[in-house]
């Protein structure tokens, strides 16, 4: 989850004009780091339940693969990203992938429950839910704002059509 919140939050920033490459950081975060021979590149996480990986696929072209698993190498869950994505997409997928970071769960929602340990700390259920209701009514006021600017920059729209609220999502 929270990957993949890194990975949107990215989307909402302005791009950098240089991105990092991901290898060194995550060797730096203790990750084994090998390229072969082929151009594949592979990087595992110490205790070798998390793998990011760059394979060269002369038929598909190269693409992004990162997966977690059980200690018995059972899947847990896969991400595959196309070599086409914007690197620093791909950054702070990275980046959020090798964080140590603890993760804010509630107790039946951690699965392998045999593999974490759970702490009860920071924000809790009502406070973590207020602040993901406050995050997305930001993400939507700048959507309704970059909406608002484009939609004035184009001609033959008229400012009344340009600034209508949008009808609320249906869940």
């Amino acid at each position: 989850m929270e990957i993949l919140g890194a990975l949107t939050d990215a989307l909402l920033e302005p791009v950098p004009e240089h991105t990092e490459d991901i290898w060194p950081q995550l060797t730096a975060a203790g990750w084994y780091y090998q390229r072969d021979e082929h151009g594949n590149e592979d990087a595992s996480h110490p205790d070798g339940r998390l793998h990011l990986r760059r394979l060269a696929d002369e038929a598909l072209g190269s693409y992004w693969l990162a997966e977690a698993t059980t200690e018995r190498h059972e899947r847990v869950w896969t991400g595959r990203l196309e070599d086409r994505t914007p690197p620093h997409l791909i950054a702070a997928f990275t980046k959020a992938l090798a964080s140590d970071e603890p993760v804010q769960r509630a107790r039946a929602d951690a699965p392998h429950l045999h593999l974490v340990t759970q702490e009860e700390r920071g924000p809790q259920a009502e406070k973590l839910a207020a602040e993901h209701a406050a995050r997305l009514k930001a993400v939507r006021a700048a959507a309704r704002k970059s909406r608002r600017a484009a939609a004035q920059s184009t001609p033959g729209v008229p400012a009344a059509i340009a600034s209508a609220p949008r009808p609320a999502a249906r869940r």
